[in-house]
């Protein structure tokens, strides 16, 4: 029985950075074997066992084949006679197709450090275009180490184009499209993932709400990079530069649905996309099973966005109005995400990429100057049941009147 360590630890090591899992193969064993050794079995489809003590995954050597459609449709090998090299083969990329021994020595037979070297994210073998869900994994990578430098090589692009050309991304479940989605939220360039499923043709499969955005101009005047798609992309940047919060970046990525070029849309003009883009949100929540937070977040962002935009211009009862919607009393770091979204939205276009965003503090103050009333002071001045909330939406008004201009 030998043990290597494998996939993405392996890659991470040559990398210099963090390893948060380890995943181990087992090449000789059997089932029988490992369970006798103490491994407890967790796998369903082929076999996989925790380590009596540390609960990390060992997997015995595998091999699989295509049997029916979807990422599910395989059929998997598992004996003492499977090598190490067969068993890397059928993984997808080949920086994730490396072992490393118990000495530390590198196995590497698909080239996987040469392609660390010049930055690529190569597939193994043809047997890619197996499983739909690669398309997804290899955009998230590329999300992953953009910052380092990592391009799809074109033959992999080509096979993802294949892939999304052939049906099978249909066979992908919810679950896993918001998991590799919500994956990526966590990387340093979330854009990424969105742009590299665009040049596949993949985002207009599992995310066509997004797609809808591409080729729909705005006006150059307010909006240099013209096209919707890309500002998007570029809000998804800005948004992942101003906060780590995976809610905001969330948000900021979806808040322009209601741009699209859908029945509901007011398409070429965009007067209304505050409001038709809720519904789209609401759908698109629905369908990937996107959490309730994150949903949530992105509704207040799209149909709010606009007047948080023109703050300057908004009379105190309107601001008012607007924290009311946030329902900030309650939940006041709201508050900040929201805003957050909207400095994002508004430095997402060409041009204003380093811009003040004044509006953040003028709806901060607002807020604070709000927040300061208080209800004791009113129930002394003698009112009493709805008269204490109708005297303290008066009080808040003024409270923000009062700010300085």
């Amino acid at each position: 029985m030998q043990v290597y360590l494998v996939g993405g630890a392996v890659r991470d090591q040559l990398l210099n950075i963090p390893v948060h899992d380890k995943d181990w193969v087992v090449v000789g064993s059997s089932p029988q074997e490992m369970q006798s050794q103490g491994f407890t079995a967790v796998g369903k489809d082929f076999p996989v066992f925790l380590h009596p003590a540390s609960k990390q995954e060992y997997a015995l050597a595998r091999t699989e084949r295509k049997t029916a459609s979807g990422y599910t449709g395989f059929e998997c090998y598992f004996a003492k006679d499977v090598t190490l090299e067969e068993d890397l083969q059928r993984r997808d990329l080949t920086i994730n197709a490396m072992a490393q021994d118990p000495d530390g020595n590198i196995v590497d037979p698909y080239h996987g450090q040469q392609d660390l070297k010049d930055r690529v994210l190569r597939h193994v073998s043809s047997a890619f275009v197996e499983d739909p869900l690669r398309v997804l994994r290899v955009a998230r990578f590329a999300a992953k180490l953009a910052h380092f430098g990592f391009t799809v090589a074109p033959e992999t692009l080509d096979l993802m184009t294949q892939i999304s050309r052939s049906g099978e991304l249909e066979h992908l479940t919810p679950e896993r499209v918001w998991q590799e989605w919500h994956k990526s939220l966590a990387t340093q360039s979330p854009a990424v993932f969105l742009s590299v499923l665009h040049q596949c043709g993949a985002l207009e499969v599992v995310l066509p709400e997004i797609a809808q955005l591409f080729g729909v101009p705005q006006p150059e005047q307010w909006h240099p990079e013209i096209d919707t798609g890309i500002h998007t992309l570029m809000v998804a940047d800005q948004a992942a530069l101003l906060s780590d919060s995976l809610p905001v970046r969330f948000a900021a990525q979806v808040h322009d649905l209601g741009k699209g070029i859908t029945p509901e849309s007011e398409w070429p003009s965009h007067k209304m996309h505050c409001h038709t883009g809720l519904k789209l949100i609401k759908r698109l929540c629905e369908r990937v099973r996107v959490p309730n937070e994150f949903r949530d977040l992105a509704l207040m962002v799209c149909e709010q966005h606009s007047n948080i935009h023109r703050a300057a211009e908004l009379k105190p009862a309107t601001k008012l109005k607007v924290l009311n919607k946030f329902d900030v009393w309650r939940k006041p770091d709201r508050l900040t995400d929201i805003l957050l979204c909207c400095m994002a939205d508004s430095r997402g276009r060409l041009g204003f990429e380093d811009t003040d965003y004044p509006q953040k503090d003028t709806f901060l103050q607002a807020y604070q100057a709000a927040v300061g009333v208080n209800v004791q002071d009113i129930i002394k001045d003698g009112f009493k049941g709805a008269a204490i909330r109708e005297e303290m939406e008066k009080r808040r008004v003024a409270a923000i009147a009062a700010l300085p201009a």
